[in-house]
């Protein structure tokens, strides 16, 4: 698997969120990552295109810049008693002051994050097929800890049958 390959090539530390189908949510996954002092948080899912099975290929999201000030806000508002973001401590600031340092770390994480985006797509892109638009953005959840780069990394679209069969052989695992 992934977690293996990489840890074989070593020099870098692999977490999971989780090891089995158990549900977490978006929040928790990026806690975890936070938590653990992570350098970089990989999601990877499998897309679907409902009724539209020809749609296929991977992509990249990163967290789009309409959704920064929000989350900062956000974040800003439920962190400022004590914590720290890129090693600036929040506690003693204004919630405004807050948001503003937020939302600075949000900018410095979100070039980490699409710099990690473009590497993913760069260089899986003889190993799989990628989606005519690969490079995307979204206000995602899951892409909203300011102060860890984040990208979900779409696999493959499992509504298009052959992507599907890809997605889930052998061959194309260890392609993945």
């Amino acid at each position: 698997n992934l977690r293996d390959e990489l840890l074989e090539q070593g020099g870098i530390r692999v977490a999971l969120t989780r090891a089995d189908d158990r549900y977490l949510s978006l929040a928790e996954r990026v806690q975890i990552a936070r938590g653990l002092g992570a350098d970089l948080f990989l999601s990877i899912h499998a897309d679907s295109a409902g009724e539209r099975d020809s749609v296929r290929g991977a992509s990249t999201y990163v967290l789009s810049e309409e959704a920064n000030s929000e989350a900062a806000a956000r974040f800003a508002e439920r962190e400022n008693d004590a914590d720290v973001v890129n090693g600036i401590l929040l506690s003693g600031e204004t919630d405004s002051v807050n948001a503003i340092l937020v939302e600075l770390a949000q900018r410095r994480t979100a070039e980490s994050s699409s710099e990690f985006a473009d590497l993913i797509i760069r260089e899986g892109a003889e190993a799989m097929p990628f989606h005519s638009d690969p490079r995307r953005s979204a206000a995602l959840g899951v892409l909203r800890a300011p102060d860890v780069p984040s990208v979900l990394f779409e696999s493959g679209y499992i509504s298009n049958p052959d992507e599907a069969r890809r997605l889930s052989s052998a061959e194309g695992q260890r392609a993945f």
